[in-house]
This record gives C-alpha cells, sequence and structure tokens, in this order.
C-alpha cells in the first residue's frame, strides 16, 4: 500500500482539478506525443519533427555564436 500510496493522492488530486474545471484533458495520438522528445531515444526524423511541433530549432555550436555576437551588439 505504501509503494502505491503516492500515485493514489496524485490520481485524486487531479480527478479533483478536472472536476473543478482547473485542468482540461484531451485525447493526443502518439504521433503528436510532443513530451517524447525528452523522455524518449528518438530517431533523427522523428526528433526533428518533434522539435519543430515544439517551436524550436537545432542549431549548430557556429550559429548559436554568432547569435550571441549579434546578440550583445
Amino acid at each position: 500500500h505504501s509503494k502505491s500510496k503516492h500515485i493514489y493522492i496524485r490520481h485524486h488530486f487531479i480527478r479533483e482539478q478536472v472536476e473543478k474545471g482547473m485542468v482540461e484533458l484531451y485525447f493526443v495520438t502518439t504521433d503528436y506525443q510532443l513530451m517524447d522528445i525528452f523522455t524518449k531515444a528518438l530517431p533523427r526524423e522523428r526528433f526533428e519533427f518533434l522539435l519543430l511541433r515544439l517551436g524550436m530549432k537545432s542549431m549548430s555550436s557556429a550559429t548559436l555564436k554568432r547569435l550571441q555576437e549579434e546578440e550583445g551588439e
């Protein structure tokens, strides 16, 4: 019981928040599970797809250095 108690408490907390209208839950298909990028090892193509959906870009160190220099001007 003690090992699963935290799950029980969290489950009921979230359920209460949904009932109060504080949290809305939406179904998201596997293809659009954006958090996979933070929790799984992904093939490059999948990683880049999710990166774009998050509004992020992958940049080389040279690009980052140039942007940093431009910011300092």
